[in-house]
């Protein structure tokens, strides 16, 4: 059986500059303050809050292991707590680009993630009864991730 995927909208979030906290025995850590923004699509249409954050760990290998944490209050005003695992990788000269904040084009770059739900909202049940595919892309002052549903 192939997998069906269904588009269920898109974030874009502006983000702060990363507070990095250093080289460590993992690699090294950042923090990227997320700003607010929006989602839009067939699905799920809302206002991303301000207050959460990327949590970043750039492993020795070049990887980046990303877990963003945020909430958005969708138009009927349901407030939905969203956890985004993912990978960020890309050739070394264009990670070091992202890293300074510099635009790569979004091909050049692996960015895949893994967002789960939770809600109270009954409506939006389905949110936490579904496994979804985050296709992510970093620009200087924000993030754009297209989610589909498996």
């Amino acid at each position: 059986m192939e997998p069906a995927f269904e588009f269920v909208g898109e974030v874009e979030a502006g983000v702060a500059a990363p507070v990095g906290f250093g080289a460590g025995p993992l690699g090294e850590r950042r923090i990227v303050p997320i700003l607010g923004g929006r989602v839009t699509g067939p699905r799920l249409t809302g206002e991303i809050l301000p207050g959460g954050a990327d949590y970043q760990l750039i492993r020795p290998d070049g990887v980046a292991e990303i877990e963003a944490r945020y909430t958005i209050r969708l138009d009927d005003g349901a407030l939905v707590y969203v956890v985004n695992r993912g990978l960020r990788h890309a050739a070394p000269e264009d990670m070091a680009r992202l890293l300074r904040g510099e635009p790569v084009p979004p091909e050049r770059v692996y960015f895949r993630t893994a967002p789960a739900f939770e809600t109270s909202a009954p409506q939006h049940a389905w949110l936490t009864r579904s496994l979804f595919l985050g296709l992510g892309e970093r620009r200087p002052d924000n993030v754009r991730i297209r989610i589909f549903a498996l």
